[in-house]
């Protein structure tokens, strides 16, 4: 049986008007600004089904920016963010387009600064809640409800134990786990999501894995 949250029963403590044009729009936009990790110039943002319809109306765009400057989804500057974006220096647009397969309520965001252009693509899925589809050309699956380990690895036999053995080794447990790949013996990436943060130590340990690429430590929104 499912377990239901107070998040569930009631919906996100937000800025109205709408939990899923809202709340999960300023959710998505804050995990991509964490996936990004490093400034950011610019931000285009290309709408999908409801959100290509109504992002005006129901404050989509601003929500979406807002996550971008790192406010949640209650902060009450989230109206204002197109102006405090400008004060950045931040430019940004908002591009209505069709995303095959997706979610009436997708956005994939192209974020371009220190780390070059990177696009992340998430859903708003009702209540608040999210999940996030994939980043650049690899489509994965997380909700940003747990703090979530992502990987960027060579598939070869025993790179999952080795990253899993370090976790094990700082007693932190493994709430849900998977894994991708695009081809055998080509790139793959773990979504592992935790009860507990992993220490930074236990990041660097990660990070010397020779398969692994990239290792990103993204904490819960």
């Amino acid at each position: 049986m499912k377990q239901y949250s107070s998040f569930d029963i009631l919906g996100p403590i937000m800025i109205g008007p709408s939990s899923s044009h809202t709340a999960g729009a300023a959710r998505i936009g804050s995990i991509a600004r964490r996936i990004y990790g490093g400034r950011i110039d610019s931000a285009r943002f290309y709408l999908h089904g409801s959100f290509a319809e109504t992002y005006r109306g129901h404050g989509t765009d601003r929500a979406l920016l807002a996550g971008i400057l790192g406010m949640d989804p209650s902060d009450d500057r989230l109206r204002d963010s197109m102006e405090m974006a400008k004060e950045a220096g931040i430019t940004f647009e908002f591009i209505p387009a069709e995303l095959r397969d997706a979610h009436p309520n997708t956005v994939m965001i192209e974020l371009d600064g220190e780390n070059g252009r990177m696009c992340i693509t998430g859903s708003s899925i009702g209540g608040g809640s999210i999940v996030i589809t994939a980043i650049d050309d690899f489509n994965l699956e997380f909700t940003g409800d747990y703090p979530t380990l992502i990987t960027s690895h060579i598939d070869r036999p025993g790179v999952i134990a080795k990253v899993t053995e370090i976790i094990r080794a700082y007693d932190i447990n493994i709430a849900f786990m998977k894994v991708f790949r695009q081809q055998k013996g080509r790139e793959a990436a773990m979504i592992i999501e935790m009860d507990s943060v992993l220490p930074g130590q236990a990041i660097e340990e990660i990070k010397t894995i020779n398969e692994i690429s990239r290792v990103m430590m993204i904490e819960p929104v």
